[in-house]
């Protein structure tokens, strides 16, 4: 009987084939490159810090996973930066969005236990809890709490998407990317960009509904009225 062996893909033997398949090669790199070239631009200038982002009423701070029900460590990080800025005046009311598509993950919740015990009052916060990735958390950010400028909140390698997206979605936004130690769990995140920032492109231009849109919640308007 014989074995199976897989099939090693062979070079073009010719002059003419190796060239086709060089070409081949160069515009899968330059289409790989694109998404990330255009984030860069749609971005440009709206990259701040917490000392020198603009006074906006309301920040998003997008979830970024729980360990043993708790926000992870990246997403503390996203949320201490929410908390510097609304000590500071520069936020009225925090908009905190993630997954709770099971009862027993509720990333909305934890952020907001989280944000309370770090001197947000309760009344300030608004949960949004299908924000399920960031095309949606930023739909439904304009479209069901009615958010027209905000403050976005994330890692310096998922900023730039996630305020081209909201822009695209009709949010005037600024980002302000925290800092982080450089890990293993970083690198990963740094590298996962490049195949998101395509499937952000292609959100920005096809447009998809959200996974779940839902009726108008009247949250953010009223945390804000409470802020006067």
């Amino acid at each position: 009987m014989r074995r199976w062996r897989p099939r090693v893909p062979r070079l073009p033997r010719t002059r003419k084939g190796r060239r086709r398949l060089v070409r081949a090669v160069v515009a899968g790199c330059v289409l790989a490159l694109l998404p990330g070239a255009w984030l860069r631009v749609v971005t440009d200038g709206r990259l701040h810090t917490t000392a020198d982002v603009p006074r906006t009423e309301v920040a998003v701070v997008f979830g970024a996973g729980l360990w043993d029900g708790e926000p992870s460590p990246y997403l503390a990080h996203r949320l201490d930066a929410a908390a510097s800025l609304y000590r500071a005046g520069r936020v009225e009311v925090v908009l905190v969005t993630g997954d709770n598509s099971r009862e027993e993950y509720d990333e909305p919740d934890a952020m907001r236990a989280y944000l309370v015990r770090h001197g947000v009052p309760d009344g300030r916060i608004v949960s949004d809890y299908a924000g399920f990735d960031t095309w949606d958390s930023c739909v439904r950010a304009k479209k069901i709490f009615g958010v027209d400028r905000a403050v976005l909140i994330s890692q310096g390698f998922h900023i730039r998407r996630a305020v081209a997206l909201c822009e695209e979605a009709g949010v005037a936004s600024y980002g302000v990317g925290v800092d982080d130690r450089h890990d293993l769990t970083w690198y990963y995140g740094g590298a996962r960009e490049v195949l998101a920032a395509g499937k952000a492109a292609l959100d920005a231009l096809f447009e998809p509904d959200p996974r779940f849109l839902g009726p108008r919640e009247p949250g953010v308007e009223r945390a804000l009225a409470g802020a006067r």
